[in-house]
C-alpha cells in the first residue's frame, strides 16, 4: 500500500497509483475484467477504504457492479443518495460526513464518507466508481483529484 500522504502532496502517490494500473490494465479491454481489476487495486492500495466499486447506470438507475468490501446495495435511482446524484449531475461527490448528507443511503452504516466519481464516455453516463470510508473526512482534494486521474486511465484502456 502506497501511503498517499507521506509521498509529498499527495498527487505524487497517485502518480506512482496511475503508472501501475497502466501496467495492470495493459492489455485488456473487457470492462468487467478491468472493473473488477480497478475495485481490488483501489481496495488494496487506497487506505482508509472499506468499499470500493461500481455501479452502472441501466436505464436512469444505477445497478450493483464489480466491487470490493461487504455486500452492497443492488439498485440505486438516479438522485437518490451520493452515488446517485454523482449520476444525475455527472460530477463528483466528495462528502466528508455522509449522514450530513440529504437522502444519504446508508448500505453499510460503517461508511462515514464517501467520494463517487461518474464515469462518462463519448457523452455517455456508464456508470459511477464509489469508495466509501468509514473515517469522516477520508477524502481530501487531492484525492479527488488522484482518483479521477485513475478512473481517465480505466476509461481509455476499457471498451465500453
Amino acid at each position: 500500500m502506497i501511503d498517499l500522504q507521506a509521498t509529498g502532496d499527495g498527487l505524487e502517490g497517485y502518480a506512482l497509483l496511475a503508472a501501475q494500473l497502466q501496467a495492470l490494465l495493459a492489455g485488456e479491454r473487457d470492462f468487467i475484467a478491468n472493473a473488477a481489476q480497478l475495485s481490488a487495486f483501489l481496495y488494496s492500495e487506497v487506505p482508509d477504504l472499506n468499499w470500493a466499486g461500481f455501479y452502472l447506470n441501466r436505464n436512469e438507475e444505477l445497478v450493483l457492479g464489480p466491487f470490493q468490501g461487504k455486500v452492497a446495495c443492488v439498485r440505486i435511482p438516479f438522485g437518490k443518495g451520493v452515488c446517485g446524484a454523482a449520476a444525475r449531475s455527472r460530477s463528483t461527490q466528495r462528502v466528508e460526513d455522509v449522514h450530513a448528507f440529504a437522502g444519504h443511503i446508508a448500505c453499510d452504516s460503517a461508511s462515514n464518507s464517501e467520494l463517487v466519481v461518474p464515469l462518462v464516455k463519448d457523452g455517455r453516463l456508464v456508470g459511477v466508481l464509489d469508495l466509501d470510508s468509514p473515517l469522516t473526512g477520508r477524502f481530501t482534494a487531492e484525492d479527488q483529484v488522484g482518483i479521477e486521474q485513475l478512473v481517465a486511465i480505466f476509461l481509455a484502456a476499457t471498451d465500453l
